[in-house]
């Protein structure tokens, strides 16, 4: 991996490994996610995918997610630039619009704890849908923080 990849390189020129050290492992991408109808209006639950394990913060099926998952996507640069399902502080979301990796990425602080430091982690703050009735969803709408 080369030394401050992000700072040198656009996304669209990442080497496959340093794509994949952008992600933070906060899992807020993994969270369920409700769209009204009416609106169009996206609705974040503290429900996430039933592969994310919720003390790591990683995808159980990774590998294999997107066959096991219809609903799941492959974060790309279209994705990271068009969409705000993606969480502000991602660093995929945050590289394609211009900005900086937030100070508490594990890029920057050499550790993976930094993200549950900073309080940015779902660890701790989520429940698998496994456990979750389809028809509860909607009770189990939250406001995210950052």
């Amino acid at each position: 991996m080369r030394d401050r990849f992000w700072e040198h390189f656009a996304l669209d020129q990442l080497e496959q490994d340093e794509w994949e050290a952008l992600c933070d492992g906060c899992g807020r991408c993994c969270l369920v996610k409700l769209e009204d109808e009416d609106t169009g209006e996206l609705h974040f639950t503290d429900v996430v995918c039933r592969y994310l394990d919720t003390q790591t913060c990683r995808c159980t099926s990774y590998a294999t997610r997107l066959k096991v998952v219809p609903d799941c996507l492959q974060v790309s640069v279209d994705i990271a630039q068009r969409y705000d399902w993606l969480p502000a502080s991602c660093a995929y979301r945050r590289l394609a619009r211009g900005e900086q990796l937030p100070t508490w990425h594990p890029l920057l602080t050499g550790t993976r704890t930094s993200v549950v430091d900073a309080g940015i982690s779902v660890r701790g703050k989520v429940i698998s849908e496994a456990l979750v009735p389809e028809d509860l969803l909607e009770e189990r709408i939250v406001q995210w923080v950052r």
